[in-house]
């Protein structure tokens, strides 16, 4: 009877010592995780240790120029698909632009932040995407003039916008902060006249991508379809156009890459790129490229040639789409 006790006594004691052998099972592979981690690292310092600090600089260097060469070869593409997206920050109201110039320099990383569709003349401005993101603003600029939808760009230092209640387009320096110059879109509606699907003043829209500056807005006399303008980037000057069949005001959006308008036939969820406008051949095409409207509302969709992606503003979320194109490479023979 008192044995009985003892090891009635001991019972509670085996559930301990079976947690004790699975513990110490896995302090057994953790300690062989860790051997093998310290091989590896062992191997990789011993291998970065054949390289001093300058050689491994060059090497990256030489990596990076390889790179840009062979994407110096990739011709203008035709779009095939787009993926993402990738969720930059969220901030500001509903509706707004950011931006970055695609003629900028490789280090000048700078990005412009343009809250809401009206009634607002400040331009924010970030010295990168990490200050973008951690909110270290560098710089405002307070517009001589409102400006009027989110179809701004910023192309080669300057800022391109629609004056607020006009078809009148102005150029402004960032460096000078002194508008360079100011033309009317003749014929162009505004004010809600031709906007996209959503509204919100977004009759004119100014873009740019591998051959120049472009406004994409609608008239009276192409019956309040799209009509695409090649502007100089200069005067402003419309060096040349092009009038589409597709309606400004079913437009949910639209970018040019590569000469090509691309429209979406929607702002809202279930979005696609539905139409395309060659402007080298003066030809269109109805297409079907899906993206992902995360956030079920974009007031601003616009193509970077230097980064090759989307920015967009979907529901006061600034986010980055990657663009896959079609590409003809160029050989040494090509002239």
């Amino acid at each position: 009877q008192e044995l009985k006790e003892k090891m009635d006594e001991l019972l509670p004691l085996i559930p301990v010592l079976e947690q004790y052998k699975t513990d110490a099972k896995l302090i057994t592979q953790f300690k062989e995780e860790i051997r093998n981690l310290s091989t590896v690292l062992t191997g990789i310092q011993e291998e970065i240790g054949a390289y001093d600090y300058d050689e491994l600089h060059q090497r990256v260097l030489s990596l990076e120029t390889r790179l840009r060469d062979c994407m110096k070869k990739l011709t203008c593409g035709k779009l095939m698909k787009i993926t993402g997206p990738i969720t930059v920050k969220i901030s500001g109201t509903r509706f707004g632009a950011w931006m970055t110039d695609p003629l900028a320099s490789e280090k000048n990383n700078r990005v412009w932040y343009m809250d809401s569709y009206t009634n607002n003349k400040i331009v924010r401005e970030y010295k990168s995407i990490a200050d973008f993101v951690s909110g270290a603003e560098s710089r405002t600029y307070n517009l001589p003039f409102k400006w009027a939808g989110t179809n701004h760009v910023v192309y080669n230092g300057s800022l391109y916008f629609n004056k607020y209640q006009s078809n009148i387009i102005i150029k402004y320096s960032f460096d000078t902060g002194r508008v360079l110059a100011q033309r009317s879109l003749e014929y162009a509606g505004f004010h809600n006249v031709y906007p996209y699907t959503w509204g919100g003043f977004s009759d004119i829209d100014l873009m740019a991508d591998e051959i120049g500056l472009w406004a994409v807005y609608a008239t009276n006399q192409n019956a309040g379809n799209i009509v695409i303008s090649q502007l100089n980037q200069d005067t402003l000057e419309v060096l040349k156009s092009w009038s589409t069949g597709y309606p400004k005001r079913s437009a949910g959006e639209s970018f040019m890459i590569c000469g090509t308008l691309y429209v979406t036939n929607s702002h809202l969820t279930g979005a696609k790129v539905y139409y395309s406008y060659s402007t080298k051949t003066s030809t269109y095409e109805y297409t079907d490229i899906p993206f992902h409207n995360q956030y079920f509302h974009i007031s601003m969709l616009d193509y970077n040639a230097r980064d090759r992606a989307l920015y967009a503003w979907n529901n006061g979320h600034q986010v980055l789409f990657n663009v896959t194109l079609f590409h003809v490479i160029k050989t040494e023979d090509d002239t």
